[in-house]
């Protein structure tokens, strides 16, 4: 349930780091691409039961 819950926000969070939105244009790729590498580990950690 937890880590349902995480992958929620984290998914939340990269959709609002995207560049096109006003607040983040300026930001370029970096944090989007960060929390996608977040998204992809916490989801491989989802099917491998880890977590």
């Amino acid at each position: 349930m937890l880590g349902t819950i995480l992958l929620i926000v984290l998914i939340l969070m990269l959709v609002g780091a995207i560049p096109t939105w006003p607040h983040s244009k300026g930001w370029g790729y970096g944090p989007s691409g960060g929390l996608g590498l977040v998204v992809i580990i916490l989801i491989v950690l989802l099917l491998l039961g880890r977590l």
